[in-house]
């Protein structure tokens, strides 16, 4: 797991987050407001008020969180499988 260990929110639903393994980029969260539970962050404060749980999550009061190994993959580029082999399907012939 890519635990989230620091964070700034910038504007237009965008974190600048840095994870324990030292990786730092931007995620874009602005595909997520205004649909769902993710209403909320119609009121920009709200969005504002993102924590880093326990997990190494983000977490908004306890009405929203979102998973790190997400937020890796929107930093990083990487699909799941890049971060997890064991995804990787393999094709075997009998």
């Amino acid at each position: 797991m890519h635990k989230v260990i620091k964070i700034n929110v910038l504007e237009n639903y965008r974190l600048d987050l840095t994870f324990a393994d030292g990786t730092r980029g931007t995620a874009d969260l602005s595909d997520l407001a205004g649909s769902g539970v993710f209403k909320c962050w119609d009121n920009y404060e709200e969005f504002k008020m993102v924590k880093i749980g326990d997990a190494g999550e983000l977490v908004w009061r306890e009405q929203i969180d979102l998973c790190p190994d997400a937020l890796y993959l929107r930093v990083t580029g990487k699909t799941a499988e890049d971060i997890f082999p064991a995804l990787k399907h393999v094709t075997v012939y009998a």
